[in-house]
C-alpha cells in the first residue's frame, strides 16, 4: 500500500475516504458479528442447549422473612444481602440483632 500524505489533502477528499473507511469497517464488523453468533450457536446445539437457554436465570424459592421491625411490623429483613436501615439504627443504639427474630 502506498504511504499516502494525509496533511496535504483537501478536506472533501479526506472526507470522502473517512466515510468509505466507516463503511467497509462496519460491513467487516457485522459479518464477523454474524460469523462468531453462528459459532456461538453452533457450541450451544453441541452441548445440548439452546442459545436462550444460557439467558435465563435459575429459579430461587421464596425466602421467609427471620427479621421484622418492632415500630413498622410491615418492614421485615430475610437476613440475605445489606442489612436494612431501621435494623442497623436498633443494633447501634446498643440492641441484640436476635431481639428481632421472627419466631
Amino acid at each position: 500500500m502506498k504511504d499516502i500524505d494525509l496533511d496535504k489533502m483537501p478536506h472533501d477528499v479526506l472526507w470522502d475516504l473517512h466515510q468509505r473507511i466507516v463503511e467497509v469497517l462496519s460491513r467487516r464488523l457485522e459479518d464477523e458479528t454474524r460469523k462468531l453468533q453462528k459459532q456461538l450457536d453452533e457450541l450451544g446445539r453441541k452441548s445440548g442447549g439452546y442459545p436462550n437457554d444460557f439467558l435465563q436465570r435459575r429459579p430461587y424459592p421464596k425466602v421467609q422473612p427471620k427479621f421484622r421491625n418492632p415500630d413498622n411490623p410491615s418492614e421485615t429483613w430475610s437476613g440475605r444481602g445489606k442489612m436494612p436501615r431501621w435494623l442497623v439504627l436498633l443494633v447501634e443504639s446498643g440492641r441484640n440483632r436476635d431481639e428481632f427474630r421472627v419466631r
